[in-house]
């Protein structure tokens, strides 16, 4: 039996009556699929119309979080939401020196302490839904900074001086630079599109201080367009290889994969080889901007490689700087062409440099997986709404549970056991490569297993497992080498690590 919740299901189709009966054919949003057999065809119709309209809610309050209840009191579960403090991040990364908090706005946005009240309102004013440039990371050795903003609404001609002047904070408050680089994420030719619309990206005869940068990430259509093509690919029928190699690169997916790593490597190559600030941005800035940022956070930070770092960088550069989780990811029947994988590009950006550097990262693929579930579950409040404002107004520290208290209590099952503390640390920045072939698949997320063989335990889980069964032995070794009183040492052979059958196996998901 499968347990499924409403707002995991993406699609529900009903081919043809066949003599066995109707068939319901539930596509999920974690890329399962299932078939339903029902021997009437008007029952067939009743669940099926029951099972698109409780998967497609029209309001917040029809939500499974808002009526999920674990066995936690309100002082738990309210407390849960204090489990991620972004502003101990904040200070963790040290920029106290040369940014302040700005009072006009949350406590965890942070901003060069020149920038005067009129400077960051003008800025404001001249940036596309008044998203100016804040604080994403500062880095500790070279005090250049990671920050984030939206396009600016510049059009052909237009300039706003408090805007120019925001830049030459962000500049000013790394001593050890003249300059700073401005990523626009966007392909070039679609941020000079925006222009006519006025918006577009900053001059360079303006802003005299600035390196203008384009990534050429697409947008969110043609993502979930290529994501779709992913899928196909994956429920292909014995396809042949030159099937499945077309498919692939048909897709582009990997492509796209690459270009987010790639703006990733070049915002950490430039703060920590050039000790250079950066100012990153896409159109609005909750989008390719998120990934982006948080990518060169990975790059550059061990410490958002631990299962605790994830959450507070998820935390900080998605849910609070108000990534549109809502809408991306259908939490309500609403706009289509609003939906895109965003945060799924993200984890699978993690999920290949976990695969260059397996000994760099605290958890395992089934953490970045289980996230990417409950990012479309519905189950917690943590992914509700599409910004702070609606997540307050909707009161979901006294409605609904926190996601990550949850996940970390369950930390043992989403420890990498090749994870090195100590190299990862001493390593620093990583380096990764990002030439074509070095690029694979993701099956664990794609549920690309094997249909004709028994389910195979993974090796991060076989060495788990071997790893606790060694401690398990030592434990039991040191109990038989205790000295008894007045007795004298017994010791107790325990026979051959070779001997020893692991026979525990992972349920793994099986589409129909």
């Amino acid at each position: 039996m499968r347990k499924v919740l409403h707002s995991m299901v993406n699609s529900v189709e009903r081919p043809p009556t066949t003599p066995s009966g109707s068939q319901l054919i539930l596509r999920c949003k974690d890329f399962r699929v299932f078939q339903i057999l029902i021997p009437q065809e008007r029952d067939c119709l009743d669940v099926h119309a029951s099972l698109v309209r409780l998967s497609r809610p029209e309001k917040y309050s029809e939500l499974y979080c808002l009526s999920f209840n674990p066995n936690v009191n309100k002082e738990e579960r309210e407390e849960s939401w204090n489990f991620i403090d972004l502003v101990a991040d904040y200070k963790r990364m040290g920029p106290n020196s040369e940014y302040r908090v700005c009072d006009t706005y949350p406590t965890e946005l942070f901003v060069p302490k020149s920038a005067t009240p009129a400077i960051i309102v003008g800025s404001s004013r001249f940036r596309s839904r008044g998203r100016f440039p804040a604080l994403s990371y500062f880095h500790q050795d070279t005090l250049a900074a990671v920050c984030r903003c939206s396009q600016p609404l510049s059009g052909f001609s237009g300039r706003c001086q408090e805007d120019e002047m925001m830049l030459q904070a962000v500049m000013k408050s790394n001593p050890g630079s003249d300059y700073i680089y401005v990523v626009d994420t966007r392909p070039k030719l679609n941020a000079m599109a925006n222009r006519a619309a006025g918006k577009g990206y900053e001059n360079e005869d303006h802003y005299t201080n600035i390196k203008l940068q384009f990534i050429g990430i697409e947008n969110i259509h043609v993502m979930r367009s290529s994501q779709q093509k992913i899928i196909d690919v994956g429920e292909m029928r014995s396809p042949s290889m030159t099937d499945f190699l077309w498919g692939l690169e048909n897709s582009g997916w990997l492509k796209h994969i690459k270009a987010i790593l790639d703006a990733g490597v070049f915002i950490a190559r430039a703060v920590a080889d050039e000790g250079v600030s950066v100012l990153v941005h896409c159109s609005d800035g909750w989008d390719r901007t998120a990934q982006a940022c948080s990518v060169a956070s990975i790059l550059l930070d061990p410490y958002y490689r631990t299962i605790k770092g994830l959450m507070v960088l998820i935390e900080k550069d998605w849910v609070s700087f108000g990534h549109k989780f809502s809408h991306r990811y259908a939490h309500l029947d609403g706009d289509p062409k609003e939906v895109s994988p965003v945060i799924d590009q993200f984890l699978e950006c993690v999920w290949q440099l976990s695969e260059q550097f397996p000994c760099a990262f605290e958890f395992n693929e089934r953490f970045l997986i289980t996230i990417h579930t409950h990012v479309y579950s519905c189950q917690y409040g943590t992914f509700l709404g599409n910004c702070q404002r609606e997540r307050r107004d909707m009161r979901l520290r006294e409605r609904s549970h926190s996601l990550w208290p949850h996940l970390w209590e369950d930390r043992a099952k989403y420890t990498n056991p090749l994870y090195k503390a100590e190299l990862s640390q001493s390593q620093g920045i990583l380096r990764p490569n990002t030439t074509p072939y070095c690029f694979k698949m993701w099956k664990g997320l794609y549920n690309y297993v094997e249909k004709s063989v028994p389910p195979r335990q993974s090796p991060a889980d076989f060495l788990s497992s071997v790893r606790e069964e060694s401690q398990q032995l030592e434990e039991e070794l040191t109990t038989h080498q205790e000295v008894p009183p007045g007795g004298t040492v017994h010791h107790h052979h325990l026979g051959s690590r070779q001997g020893i059958q692991h026979t525990k196996t992972l349920p793994v998901m099986t589409p129909l």
